[in-house]
């Protein structure tokens, strides 16, 4: 069972970042809350306690920045993709790497899960790195209302029918094999697949890819 007063000190500094972010568009209250049940949340099922504050305050800022464009209160809102997967240990991992790395901060990208992992699969971790693409610091976390309802285009991955349905929100299926339990170079093709997925997707956006990731023959940092 996790103890809060560890933390309190390490969660009220996190309090203090996302007051001074986002005091001009939310109540002090609504800050309060959205950070200290994502931490709730990542309490409820972490097998290490250390990084929980680090955690919350990440998640708390990627839903309060939802809640912002849901609201309508982001000035130019670019185009927000969701990833969704069962534990969002692995596929959806995957793609939001591919996306951040390709999409150059012209597009928002999140990932969320049915049943969040405690950890993202090493596997995924590896064949992502042989790529020059780094989502070691990427955690499994949940999706929320606010999320769901923020998102351009949710891309589904095997969460069935847990995956949320929003009216006006355009829905994509890819049909991934699941890299739960495979070792590495079975997971190669998978992660190519959704590569090549993530690419096509960007371009559809309008977003023009012109330095794809590389492969593991030719990475794109050699």
């Amino acid at each position: 069972m996790v103890d809060i007063a560890e933390h309190s000190d390490a969660l009220d500094r996190a309090e203090v970042r996302l007051r001074e972010e986002f005091a001009t568009m939310f109540e002090l209250e609504t800050i309060h809350r959205f950070l200290h049940s994502s931490y709730d949340d990542f309490a409820a099922r972490a097998s290490v306690t250390l990084y929980l504050p680090l955690l919350a305050e990440r998640f708390g800022r990627q839903r309060l920045q939802a809640l912002a464009k849901v609201e309508g209160k982001v000035a130019k809102p670019r185009p927000t993709v969701l990833f969704l997967c069962t534990h969002n240990a692995g596929r959806s991992q995957m793609a939001l790497g591919f996306f951040e790395e390709l999409a150059l901060g012209r597009a928002v990208a999140w990932s969320g899960g049915s049943v969040p992992s405690g950890q993202l699969n090493p596997s995924a971790v590896a064949v992502m790195s042989e790529v020059g693409v780094d989502i070691s610091r990427e955690y499994p976390k949940p999706w929320t209302d606010e999320i769901i309802r923020a998102a351009d285009v949710i891309v589904t991955m095997g969460c069935g029918d847990t995956c949320p349905l929003v009216p006006g929100v355009r829905y994509m299926e890819w049909i991934i094999e699941d890299p739960a339990g495979l070792e590495v170079e079975d997971v190669r093709p998978i992660r190519d697949d959704i590569g090549r997925r993530v690419t096509g997707l960007l371009t559809e956006l309008g977003i023009d890819v012109t330095d794809p990731v590389g492969t593991p023959s030719s990475p794109r940092n050699a």
